[in-house]
């Protein structure tokens, strides 16, 4: 056995802070000269805390610029469905130029009246839509968003 190979810990108390000047750690014990962060109970303020101005996880959705990561819905109302027949999903929709895409997530809102039957298909309605739909004849499904097909099938 080398002397390099042994393994000895050290037997280290760990320091008493604040038990006056001449202890090294004394009086302010490392924690500076007032302020929040001097007191005690300092460490149980939550992550991103900010001295009880808005905290920055709340401040950048609201900043100028900002765009959300997520697509808001279209919305298309009860009564431009009139022009639709059968089975109503995010292609049939996007074909008659109601939405921009099938891939996009689809909203039908209660406005004016719904006299066709339709069997729609989309991922969100209003009670009062489904309501339409089913007064019409007609019936409601939810549906998942339509993922895009991938370029790497090619």
């Amino acid at each position: 056995m080398k002397y390099n190979d042994l393994e000895v810990s050290k037997n280290v108390r760990p320091s008493r802070k604040g038990r006056g000047i001449s202890a090294g750690q004394g009086k302010t014990a490392g924690r500076g000269t007032k302020g929040q962060k001097s007191r005690s109970g300092h460490n149980k303020m939550p992550a991103g805390f900010m001295g009880g101005q808005r905290a920055i996880m709340q401040a950048v959705p609201k900043l100028k610029g900002f765009k959300s990561i997520h697509p808001k819905a279209e919305v298309v109302y009860t009564d431009r469905l009139n022009e639709l027949k059968g089975k109503v999903d995010n292609f049939t929709m996007a074909e008659a130029s109601l939405i921009s895409s099938p891939f996009a997530k689809v909203k039908v809102i209660t406005r004016g009246e719904l006299t066709a039957k339709i069997d729609l298909e989309t991922q969100f309605a209003s009670k009062t839509a489904i309501a339409a739909i089913k007064k019409a004849g007609g019936s409601y499904k939810k549906v998942a968003v339509l993922k895009k097909p991938s370029k790497k099938a090619e």
